[in-house]
């Protein structure tokens, strides 16, 4: 319960009152990220009960709302720094910089384009099966922080080293198992359509863990390791991935 409240805490704008134990309880037990996904997830959902693009763009604002700014300025920062000329060194140095550059820009305007027209995609689906859509990608989005994790290298101390040298490989299973019911969901919402719903939830977890693993291996080469702004991005790219790839499954099914 503590790790629980410590990552309400941290990953969410949700009134909880936690402390240092708490938060030192969340680095150490990953599977509370993807458990966090659920609720955020849970909760987002609801904005898709308003009709076509009023219930796209309040799904926007929900997950805005829900989790705050801190993933999307990770994502800001990442894109500055991967647009940016120099070694490790010179792009660490831009993600410390507080000016906005043009990467950040556009690395934020196709994010947030990209999360507007899944919305608009999930809203031309039943309610039922929208929402299971959203809590696997939701659920997929924390698994890829949970995957960065147990598998990455810190670039320095501060946020990142917190759960890296905490979490080890075989700590991966426990998000893994965790999240692998968000990937039922969408078949239990439409039984008529229970295969290729089923697909779609596997594709919504396995997208992200796809991400994750990408950026592992850019920030390895460009940044000497992963770090908070990493974590952002993962969660921000994470669910992008997760929802575009599971309404391309809808649609080809």
């Amino acid at each position: 319960m503590s790790a629980l409240r410590g990552a309400v805490g941290f990953l969410t704008q949700l009134p909880v009152d936690t402390d240092e134990d708490d938060w030192l309880a969340f680095a150490a037990m990953p599977a509370a990220f993807p458990a966090v996904g659920y609720l955020v997830g849970a909760l987002a959902a609801l904005a898709l009960l308003f009709p076509g693009v009023v219930g796209a763009f309040a799904f926007v604002v929900a997950l805005v709302l829900l989790t705050g700014v801190n993933h999307a300025d990770g994502l800001a920062d990442l894109g500055d720094a991967a647009v940016v000329h120099g070694d490790a060194d010179r792009r660490r140095a831009v993600l410390k910089d507080s000016e906005v550059g043009v990467g950040a820009v556009l690395a934020l305007g196709v994010a947030l384009a990209g999360l507007a027209l899944a919305a608009l995609g999930l809203s031309d689906l039943p309610w039922p099966t929208a929402a299971a859509l959203v809590v696997a990608g939701e659920v997929g989005a924390k698994l890829a922080m949970a995957t960065l994790a147990c598998l990455g290298t810190a670039s320095h101390e501060g946020f990142a080293s917190a759960f890296t040298e905490r979490c080890t490989p075989g700590g991966l299973v426990g998000p893994v198992l965790l999240a692998l019911p968000a990937a039922i969901f969408p078949a239990v919402s439409a039984p008529a359509d229970a295969v290729a719903l089923a697909f779609a939830g596997v594709a919504a977890l396995a997208a992200p863990v796809a991400v994750a693993l990408w950026l592992r291996r850019w920030a390895a080469t460009r940044l000497g390791g992963v770090n908070g702004d990493v974590f952002g991005a993962a969660n921000e790219l994470g669910r992008l991935a997760a929802l575009h790839a599971a309404l391309l499954v809808v649609a080809l099914s």
